[in-house]
């Protein structure tokens, strides 16, 4: 079995949500199958951060799809550092690119897409998109085109 003495939080029922924005609070273990290009993909459905300007509550979905290298993040430790942005103010692209950064970071994967779904106030959503492909290998080539790509076939949204 993979070595998972890194791994805290998942079954400790006395892991204390985060109220501050908490990258430390993210855990990996291995990937088993480093020899294999896959996909994995997280979605957030209630992710909630803070205006910097006037404090509102921002709301989105976000949605984050990684090839892992050697390191994989552990899931709630994910679901818990997307729990610190609650009460961090910050714009929506720059929320987005933060989570890339620190998840780029932490694992160093071969490619990664962050994108976030924000619902509207005021009348208008964004909808910010961050990809990152490792440097030399084909995947730098992928997030350019992923990147120039990405809203090639915007869904239909109806309810927002």
């Amino acid at each position: 079995m993979t070595n998972l003495k890194d791994i805290t939080l998942l079954g400790n029922q006395s892991v204390a949500y985060p109220t501050d924005y908490s990258p430390d609070i993210l855990e990996t273990f291995e990937n088993k199958h480093p020899d294999n290009d896959y996909f994995v993909k997280f979605n957030c459905p209630e992710f909630t951060s803070l205006c910097p300007i006037t404090g509102q509550p921002d709301f989105a979905a976000i949605y984050i799809s990684y090839v892992p290298n050697i390191k994989m993040v552990e899931s709630k430790s994910l679901k818990l550092y997307l729990f610190s942005f609650r009460n961090h103010g910050d714009f929506h692209e720059d929320c987005i690119n933060i989570i890339m950064k620190d998840l780029i970071k932490l694992m160093d994967p071969k490619y990664i897409e962050v994108w976030g779904k924000f619902t509207p106030r005021g009348g208008i959503s964004i909808d910010p998109y961050a990809n990152y492909g490792k440097k030399g290998t084909q995947w730098e080539t992928v997030a350019f085109n992923r990147l120039a790509n990405h809203d090639l076939y915007p869904e239909k949204i109806d309810n927002r």
